[in-house]
């Protein structure tokens, strides 16, 4: 149904490409916030006694492409809905040999290279939100403790680059990236870790690799069909380790997110 819940949620999941649904008997709810209408609508439902929001980062039908989100409006409807940490389950490509197909990867870093995105809520006044550290480090600590109590691996350290998109790398953009030291591509993980840190929610990337991207040898390019596929084999193994991840997640929250605008003067009020 489509209104107002009570109480709301305190966690979500924000699903990426592929990863439409999460919860079974949910409540759904559509928000209008000043930046204009989130993804989609918002699914509410409770997972080991915690509820949990869910929104389709592309929309139920994957109707928007990765430069086409309107990432602002996606964390402010979840910080009203009373959310402060997410978890992030997104496609990347790789650009490690090591990290092949189906591999589920914890970046600890993030790489802006998107133009043109919208990347703040702060266009008037002087707020600059630390950034150094992307990523949650208790959400970190428990999707690895998750994937292990589910059976399965996940890489622990990551930098993802973030390109523009929707098209894929070119195979010289490819090379240059992994000669920079960086691990995963991804088209989706820039504004959305920022945003999260300027309203300082917790934030943790849970990325699945669905190629190897264009640069790691002259036969690899990576195609839509292999990513969809790919993930959709995956999807499983995935929704496991984050739905564990709920039960372990402290909901207490000691983390440097939490305290990342303290001591700034906002120009506005937050939800």
């Amino acid at each position: 149904m489509t209104g107002t819940i009570e109480p709301a949620a305190d966690l979500a999941v924000i699903g990426g490409s592929g990863f439409y649904q999460l919860l079974e008997d949910t409540e759904h709810v559509r928000l209008a916030t000043p930046y204009g209408d989130p993804s989609d609508a918002i699914a509410i439902g409770t997972v080991a006694g915690r509820r949990v929001a869910f929104l389709p980062r592309h929309g139920r039908h994957h109707q928007l492409p990765p430069h086409r989100i309107n990432y602002r409006a996606n964390l402010w409807a979840l910080r009203s809905l009373g959310v402060r940490q997410i978890l992030a389950p997104c496609a990347v490509g790789s650009l490690r040999r090591e990290l092949g197909p189906g591999s589920i990867v914890v970046p600890d870093q993030v790489v802006d290279r998107t133009s043109g995105r919208v990347q703040t809520f702060y266009d008037e006044g002087a707020v600059h939100v630390s950034f150094a550290d992307p990523y949650c480090a208790p959400g970190r600590a428990a999707v690895l403790k998750a994937a292990a109590a589910a059976g399965t691996e996940a890489h622990d350290g990551a930098t993802m680059v973030v390109v523009e998109g929707p098209r894929f790398s070119s195979r010289a953009e490819s090379q240059w990236f992994a000669a920079a030291g960086w691990s995963l591509v991804n088209m989706t993980g820039h504004p959305e870790a920022v945003l999260a840190r300027e309203l300082a929610l917790c934030y943790t990337a849970v990325a699945l690799v669905t190629d190897y991207d264009a640069g790691i040898d002259a036969q690899d390019s990576v195609g839509q069909e292999e990513v969809f596929r790919v993930f959709a084999e995956n999807t499983g193994r995935l929704k496991s380790v984050i739905l564990r991840t709920v039960e372990l997640l402290p909901q207490s929250r000691t983390c440097q997110c939490a305290e990342a605008l303290h001591g700034l003067e906002l120009p506005f009020q937050l939800p």
